[in-house]
């Protein structure tokens, strides 16, 4: 069975109705969910998901208390030596979501780099994800490193500059590419 990884930025409060149709597609297929347990998209998302009756979602934590699991559904707590509150203890339980996820479903403010390399992470497992574009209200297939470049060209220069500060960008970027390269 499909597993989906849904996911976005923290700013994001409200989900667009074009998101709710998708959520409602994967609940009426049946699709197993996986998602966080932070504010925004990830509460937002589970808010939705309640709303549709979906049995199949599994809220992943860092912590042994999930900060939100509004359907009260099974917790998949993930491990880490990080320290609480830092980016690498959330990142996380990210990382081990793209490795039990088929294929990802982003809700994104064109700043987060959280989101950003959810992305990156599951395109590392060659899993693609479709990133719904907040700000242009339209989604974008990332399918290949090419693709990516085409989310990185949406940001501002303070925004890329954060991301690469946060999260490696370019050094990941670069390991997708040579990742890439090595199937030809």
């Amino acid at each position: 069975m499909t597993t989906i990884f849904v996911a976005g930025s923290i700013t994001i409060k409200e989900l667009d109705p074009l998101i709710i149709e998708r959520l409602k597609k994967i609940v009426d297929k049946k699709y197993r969910v996986v998602v966080g347990d932070a504010n925004g998209v990830d509460s937002s998302v589970q808010r939705a998901l309640v709303a549709l009756n979906c049995e199949t979602t599994t809220v992943f934590s860092s912590s042994p208390k999930p900060r939100n699991n509004l359907g009260a559904w099974p917790v998949n707590v993930v491990k880490t030596d990080y320290k609480r509150g830092t980016r690498e203890f959330y990142t996380a339980k990210d990382i081990q979501m793209a490795e039990n996820a088929d294929c990802g479903l982003m809700v994104w403010d064109c700043k987060s780099p959280g989101t950003l390399n959810n992305v990156v992470e599951l395109l590392l497992r060659n899993k693609y994800s479709v990133v719904f574009v907040n700000k242009m209200r339209g989604f974008i297939k990332v399918k290949t490193p090419d693709d990516i470049d085409t989310l990185i060209k949406m940001m501002k220069t303070t925004d890329l500059e954060k991301a690469e500060d946060k999260i490696s960008l370019s050094g990941k970027l670069a390991r997708l590419k040579n990742n890439q390269m090595s199937f030809l």
